[in-house]
């Protein structure tokens, strides 16, 4: 390997790692939230799961949304343009609090899906009880995400690791006090993660403004002062770049989230298994995607500098770098695949499922991380409708299709349960991160050309 291109691995690794800390502390919370409410009943580790399949999709969804700011203060930066860049964020904020109140009114109309799933009553009841909870920390959410945004373009990753960690550790008396009652409080089961989740957030967003306010790297551009009205140039770009990206992450989570309301019917233990066998390889998911994300600023700044060149080079070292996170992750969920399924429960027949869910998992490890990364990279670039339309197709046309196929079979094929599921999201993320690779190369490349 050349010395340029350990250099550049190390410049992407210096952004990302901090990235992946803390969203490793923000995905850690429904490690917690499985383990603390798995140890109660499996009753309630399906109750959460089952509730998080709605509230995940509507927060990655959200998420995307509000990630055009990312590429647009990158690119801003990379020209050496710093004046746009406070009211740019400004109208992020104020498109992700309307996004958030539409989320809130949304998630209302969907609690009464819960009691058609085919689950035992007290978990359909515990389910809803959770997504209510947990749905009052959407606005902080949503504001938290356009903050970070904008301080990863500015290359401050730090502090939202620092915060992460404070509020992933404040998750653990906070649920420890709500889910087995207290000082008090009445123990609420899986419901109690959901109000633990939702104070955990507040604290989270409050802390990561004052960061932003009170520090002096971001005093030219922080976006808490001389406020303006809606700009609706600025609204217009915001929407046009982060519609496909909402699009995309919604088309993604929505296929996890409704293969976890349709295994419902296949009974508890496997809805406890395949909670634990997402929720895990969310964690893993995290290194990859900050990779992704630090790889949007890097490439947003060379673009923004019109260097598109060394913007190509930034995105080839960044996938390398992606497969390498890949074989150290998906290796050790195969090898150690029981290991792993024992820190989530002690039920033995859950236990048995999931580490068998776990090793498709590990196999899963390669298609997943790469996707994300190159997708990350395409953002960079701006390009956001070729990704939103790969996705669309990977997991709507062969992911669920043939995940169902897979799992209840037909009158002629037999089912394999849910381990058909998995082995369809191998198929449609394979796609999909060849697809994205190949869509990479034709645009980095028509860059150059121009």
């Amino acid at each position: 390997m050349t010395t340029s291109r350990l250099t550049d691995i190390r410049a992407t690794w210096h952004l990302a790692w901090p990235i992946a800390i803390g969203q490793l502390a923000t995905t850690g919370t429904a490690f917690i939230d499985a383990v603390m409410a798995g140890h109660v009943s499996a009753g309630d580790l399906a109750a959460v799961s089952v509730g998080s399949s709605i509230w995940v999709t509507m927060m990655v969804t959200l998420m995307g949304f509000l990630l055009a700011i990312s590429p647009l203060v990158a690119q801003k930066i990379g020209a050496n343009d710093l004046k746009p860049i406070p009211n740019l964020t400004q109208q992020a904020l104020v498109q992700a609090l309307i996004l958030a109140l539409i989320g809130l009114i949304l998630i209302r109309f969907l609690l009464p899906i819960f009691n058609h799933l085919g689950l035992e009553a007290i978990v359909a009841y515990k389910a809803g009880e959770f997504l209510k909870a947990v749905s009052w920390g959407l606005p902080a959410f949503a504001c938290y995400r356009v903050l970070y945004s904008y301080s990863a373009a500015l290359n401050q990753t730090k502090p939202m690791m620092v915060i992460s960690i404070f509020c992933l550790l404040l998750n653990i008396p906070c649920n420890w006090v709500l889910i087995y009652g207290h000082w008090g409080f009445p123990a609420m089961g899986g419901v109690g993660c959901g109000w633990a989740t939702a104070f955990c957030v507040w604290v989270n967003f409050l802390l990561l403004a004052a960061w932003i306010r009170y520090s002096h790297v971001y005093k030219n551009t922080h976006p808490f002062r001389a406020w303006q009205s809606i700009d609706w140039h600025a609204q217009k770009q915001l929407i046009k770049l982060g519609l496909p990206i909402g699009m995309m992450f919604f088309v993604e989570v929505s296929a996890f989230s409704l293969i976890g309301l349709l295994i419902a019917s296949l009974g508890t233990v496997t809805v406890a298994a395949h909670q634990i066998t997402l929720n895990f390889s969310s964690l893993t998911f995290m290194v990859p995607m900050a990779l992704g994300t630090a790889l949007t600023v890097r490439v947003g700044h060379a673009i923004g500098a019109g260097d598109y060149k060394a913007a190509r080079f930034i995105g080839q070292s960044g996938i390398r770098m992606g497969l390498c996170i890949a074989l150290l992750t998906g290796t050790a969920m195969i090898f150690a695949s029981r290991f792993i399924a024992g820190f989530y429960t002690s039920d033995t027949v859950v236990l048995m499922l999931a580490s068998q869910l776990l090793v498709l998992a590990g196999f899963f490890q390669f298609s997943d991380a790469t996707q994300v990364v190159v997708a990350g990279v395409l953002r960079g670039y701006k390009s956001t409708r070729g990704p939103m339309l790969i996705h669309l197709t990977a997991f709507w046309v062969i992911g669920i299709p043939l995940g169902y196929l897979l799992t209840f079979g037909t009158s002629t094929l037999p089912g394999h349960g849910v381990q058909g599921y998995w082995i369809a999201l191998i198929a449609a993320l394979t796609c999909a991160a060849l697809s994205l690779m190949a869509l990479f190369r034709r645009v980095s490349l028509k860059q150059l050309v121009v």
